[in-house]
């Protein structure tokens, strides 16, 4: 399908998807600022309506979604029999339809599972065709018209990086993730059109998924079409913060979710990539990550970031040592620094006490006062 902001000047449109308008670094800024608004062409909606549809979701998920009350943000995962990440959706409940956010790429195959697994549940899924997603910091000053069909602006808060009732939190510490305040707007097709006529006119501000996505590499977000292959667990990308309810009833996939957590740990672990720019050199996702000569993983996301430079996230064996690391390209090695994200330790050493959290102006405050 043709994108409708291919018209607007300088917008570099891809499969589909608006990538850039001509400078991902100053809509970077203008995203951050709550400047402009981000048409997310590579997100689709999942309706689920019907009086089951909370009580269900609660059960077939990772996520305690029973009471979520209209206008409330969540997040789920659907896992397989052994805890890997099969889909994940954002949550969004306005009173009569439970809206799933998901990647457009996994959008379908969400809708098919979810379709199989209704048996005599009194619910009904479709794929919201006639609604699209519009991604922004500022909801204020977004100037966005969601769709309300039940009264209630259908608007998803993005819960990350705090840690939801009965989730858990793996990285410690000052999350970078913690200022951002993203949210994703549903609107339907005439809203999306009166966007892309406003911003052809250079009424609008727009930013591209390159933009969106150096943001989201930056909070340290794990996001389904990037970072998950088949053998993830929720564990391993800190998404038990978000996406998990420890304690709730049975789900497919819980008792790994319980195991690795309480027993065990993850065998892998996402680290934030800290890439070398000297070069210009933006290692595509997939590229192999080695310390010491050693494969220990590969990249799943990267990006320039405005203020970080060039920024990644890598997925990489559990006992892979932080700090200096290559990232292999077609040019040769990138000299990268792998940050601790979930910790060797995650898991079983989990519920060991924690040092209280200080913020950068607390830990400088006591460092100049030695």
């Amino acid at each position: 399908m043709a994108s409708p902001f291919h018209a607007v000047p300088g917008a570099v449109v891809e499969d589909g998807i608006l990538r850039h308008l001509g400078n991902p670094l100053v809509e970077q800024r203008r995203l951050m600022r709550g400047e402009a608004v981000a048409p997310l062409e590579d997100r689709a909606v999942v309706a689920v309506t019907g009086p089951d549809r909370l009580a269900w979701l609660d059960s077939i998920t990772s996520q305690a979604v029973g009471s979520l009350l209209p206008g409330q943000s969540s997040e789920l995962l659907i896992l397989d029999p052994h805890g890997h990440v099969e889909h994940a959706a954002g949550i969004v409940d306005d009173g009569e339809t439970a809206w799933l956010l998901a990647d457009a790429a996994d959008a379908d195959a969400l809708a098919t599972w979810l379709t199989r697994m209704r048996f005599r549940m009194r619910v009904e899924i479709r794929r919201a065709e006639d609604v699209v997603v519009v991604g922004a910091s500022a909801l204020e000053s977004a100037d966005l018209t969601p769709i309300s069909p039940a009264g209630v602006p259908v608007v998803w808060r993005d819960p990350w990086p705090g840690v939801s009732l009965g989730g858990h939190g793996y990285a410690a510490g000052e999350h970078p993730g913690t200022e951002r305040r993203w949210v994703e707007v549903l609107v339907d097709t005439s809203e999306r059109d009166r966007i892309a006529r406003a911003a052809t006119a250079g009424e609008r501000a727009l930013a591209g998924a390159i933009a969106v996505d150096a943001l989201r590499i930056a909070a340290w977000r794990p996001r389904w079409a990037s970072d998950v292959d088949e053998r993830s667990l929720p564990h391993e990308l800190d998404w038990l913060r978000t996406a998990v309810h420890l304690s709730k009833g049975c789900y497919r996939g819980q008792e790994t979710v319980a195991k690795v957590h309480n027993l065990g740990h993850p065998p892998r672990r996402i680290v934030a990539v800290h890439l070398d720019g000297a070069h210009s050199i933006l290692p595509p996702p997939g590229s192999e990550v080695r310390v010491d000569g050693d494969t220990v993983g590969v990249l799943t996301s990267v990006a320039l970031h405005v203020e970080e430079g060039p920024i990644g996230l890598a997925v990489v064996r559990r006992t892979a040592r932080d700090g200096d690391a290559t990232v292999d390209t077609a040019e040769g090695p990138v000299a990268a620094r792998l940050e601790t994200i979930v910790p060797p330790e995650a898991g079983a050493a989990a519920s060991v006490p924690r040092l209280p959290r200080l913020s950068r102006r607390a830990a400088s405050s006591g460092s100049s006062a030695q």
